[in-house]
């Protein structure tokens, strides 16, 4: 499989991909002269090391990721834990996480705890006992953190963050989004603007409430506890709740959904009731959804890049792996409101 002539002078194609031993004999050094040229560690002489550059980008030679930490005795598989696979977030977020691990040669092994966090700690107890290199979890409390800490498992919290200066996490800027949907809500003429939240202790809905909060004061607008509603992180759950809300006789004029579960709960109970949206109530939705593009009118949404997340968090476990004592980094990624025509100002 060397660099040897085919009769036209030319090297013939591989049939498989190409390994560190096929680029030191297409270049006629030894294999280790190869690694030391093509890693940068160590002496290798100019024309040796041309030689075995220029062979690495004929035979189109990739560094294998997953020999490397085999090479140190790591798993190659990583460990993720979402909250609800049904939940089209939780699924593109799996999807980033998956192509990124497989794309640096790791497997998953993938757990859905249904939002509970007991059955969280569950799952990471089968992580720990088929000893991933890392874990990847949406914790729905500090404990599932906490735990995978204790056992010497490097973590990176995706989406919610409950260990922040503990551990690595990849989030959003949860309170500036929020701050900004409700603003702009105001600026349309919105007074009564409802926040319909996720009753589960998350730090996200925390963070959302608090920026729905601070939009309210910098526009000078008191709040009303009654325009801020829990509901299970379920769309029928969901749906009674923005029911409630808005068939009393001083209903919000507008509802900011804290994510697209509650989206579709508010958008359900509106239809129910007959409400036109966005005439009688607009709508806005923290997470973009495939339904809300294609339903009338689209429902105007902050959207976050859960592929992008997911490879963010890959990368980052990696180099936790890599890099075990180093500080704790949390990363913040970028998002973005897409207006469609849910939002309108008030008729009353």
């Amino acid at each position: 499989m060397g660099r040897r002539s085919n009769g036209d002078g030319e090297m013939p194609a591989l049939t498989r991909r190409a390994t560190i031993k096929d680029v030191a004999v297409a270049a006629g050094v030894s294999r280790s002269t190869a690694s030391r040229a093509l890693t940068g560690r160590g002496y290798v002489a100019a024309g040796a090391r041309e030689r075995i550059l220029a062979a690495a980008e004929e035979l189109r030679y990739v560094p294998d990721a997953a020999a490397r930490y085999l090479k140190q005795q790591v798993s190659l598989s990583i460990g993720v834990l979402v909250s609800d696979l049904r939940n089209s977030f939780y699924a593109r977020l799996a999807a980033g996480i998956g192509q990124t691990a497989r794309a640096r040669g790791f497997s998953l092994v993938l757990g859905d705890d249904g939002g509970s966090a007991q059955t969280q700690v569950e799952i990471a107890e089968t992580f720990v006992a088929t000893r991933v290199a890392g874990v990847i979890v949406t914790p729905t409390s500090a404990e599932v953190t906490t735990y995978l800490l204790r056992h010497r498992v490097p973590v990176v919290e995706v989406d919610r963050q409950f260990a922040a200066g503990t551990c690595d996490a990849v989030v959003v800027a949860n309170r500036t989004m929020s701050q900004r949907v409700t603003a702009y809500l105001l600026r349309q003429g919105h007074r009564r603007i409802a926040l319909l939240v996720d009753t589960a202790t998350l730090t996200m809905g925390g963070d959302r409430h608090a920026g729905y909060l601070a939009a309210l004061a910098a526009a000078g607008v008191p709040p009303d506890s009654d325009l801020v509603v829990g509901s299970d992180l379920e769309v029928g759950a969901a749906r009674e709740a923005a029911g409630a809300l808005l068939a009393g006789p001083h209903r919000p004029t507008a509802v900011f959904a804290a994510n697209n579960v509650l989206a579709e709960g508010v958008w359900r109970a509106a239809r129910e009731i007959g409400l036109s949206i966005p005439a009688d109530l607009s709508v806005v939705s923290f997470d973009d959804a495939p339904w809300m593009s294609l339903v009338a009118p689209g429902v105007t949404a902050v959207d976050q890049d859960e592929e992008a997340l997911g490879a963010a968090a890959v990368n980052r476990l990696l180099e936790r792996i890599a890099y075990p004592g180093a500080e704790p980094v949390t990363i913040t990624m970028p998002t973005r409101l897409v207006h469609r025509a849910s939002t309108g100002a008030p008729l009353r």
